[in-house]
């Protein structure tokens, strides 16, 4: 049974960093999509951004592309997402996804296992 656990929230304010972790466990990865979503209080969830465990190959959404960045472990099983520049809109929680897919879905339906969230607070 693939495990997926979060790591790295916290509080802080508008312009600062965060790294968040997630470490994944019952599985060959090797052949995974990763993925982090974020949903904020009642709103949908949304893709942030997604690598190809195989290649490492990425994709960020449109909100995030060029304040966060992520990358992979491969010995460690473990995914990061590097959030600079952190904005109050940011403020949500973080979701890491996983699906056995060679593609990158960028919709929640797309992967089939969740970690249980880490909440990020940006304040303004």
């Amino acid at each position: 049974q693939v495990q997926l656990v979060e790591s790295g929230g916290g509080l802080v304010q508008a312009g600062d960093s965060l790294r968040l972790s997630c470490v994944a466990s019952g599985g060959t990865f090797s052949r995974y999509t990763m993925a982090w979503f974020r949903q904020a209080a009642g709103k949908e969830r949304d893709f942030v951004a997604a690598i190809t465990w195989s290649i490492g190959g990425t994709y960020y959404s449109d909100s995030v592309k060029g304040r966060f960045t992520m990358s992979r472990d491969n010995a460690q099983n473990t995914v990061y997402l590097q959030m600079n520049s952190l904005k109050p809109e940011d403020t949500a929680i973080y979701y890491c996804a996983a699906r056995r897919v060679a593609n990158i879905p960028t919709i929640a339906t797309g992967y089939d296992y969740w970690g249980q969230g880490t909440q990020v607070t940006v304040s303004s």
